[in-house]
């Protein structure tokens, strides 16, 4: 296996702290497969990454993959299971990890970038956990399929139960389906 170099891409997106491996130039069009419905290729890395993550004491956020030839990249997003704010040592560390368990299971099969971030102000938002330790924050939600005719909310957090979250918009109340949901993140 070639080691690859570790450095601080400059380059990548202001969302929050994160560690880049083999950086390059960034795609100009990437495609990137997110959100709870993410398909077969996100859920093996969720189950390959989840117990390493959880390993070393952090909780794995979410997963995003963007396709672009030889500008591919997997971009995990890392939070610390004690409140307290991931670092640049803490991605390095989970970097390290998770670049180590991907080379051994090799499940994209071909060249890609690894970055490992927090999860900045717009944190994703995937499990009732999360959606609950949220509840009274504004989100923004999209489902994967609509709901009277509307696929996108954002408003703030009410209750969750273990199927359902509730958003209010525009003062109406609304109770999305949590296995319904493609996409959400806290917004500022």
């Amino acid at each position: 296996m070639v080691p690859r170099n570790r450095k601080v891409d400059q380059e990548a997106p202001s969302r929050g702290l994160f560690v880049a491996i083999g950086c390059r130039k960034w795609a100009s069009r990437p495609f990137f497969v997110s959100g709870m419905d993410g398909g077969g290729l996100k859920d093996k890395l969720f189950g390959l990454l989840e117990p390493v993550v959880s390993g070393l004491g952090y909780e794995l956020l979410d997963i995003e993959f963007s396709s672009a030839g030889q500008n591919s990249l997997v971009r995990v997003y890392i939070d610390r299971t004690d409140d307290e704010g991931v670092g640049l040592d803490d991605c390095e560390r989970a970097s390290r990890a998770i670049s180590a368990a991907l080379d051994a299971a090799d499940p994209i099969g071909h060249e890609y970038r690894l970055e490992v971030s927090s999860p900045g102000f717009d944190r994703p938002l995937r499990t009732a956990a999360h959606f609950a330790r949220f509840a009274g924050s504004q989100a923004r939600i999209e489902l994967a399929a609509p709901l009277e005719g509307r696929r996108r909310f954002r408003g703030r957090l009410g209750m969750v139960d273990a199927d359902n979250v509730t958003i209010e918009v525009d003062r109406k109340e609304w109770k999305l389906p949590l296995a319904g949901i493609s996409k959400a993140r806290l917004v500022g």
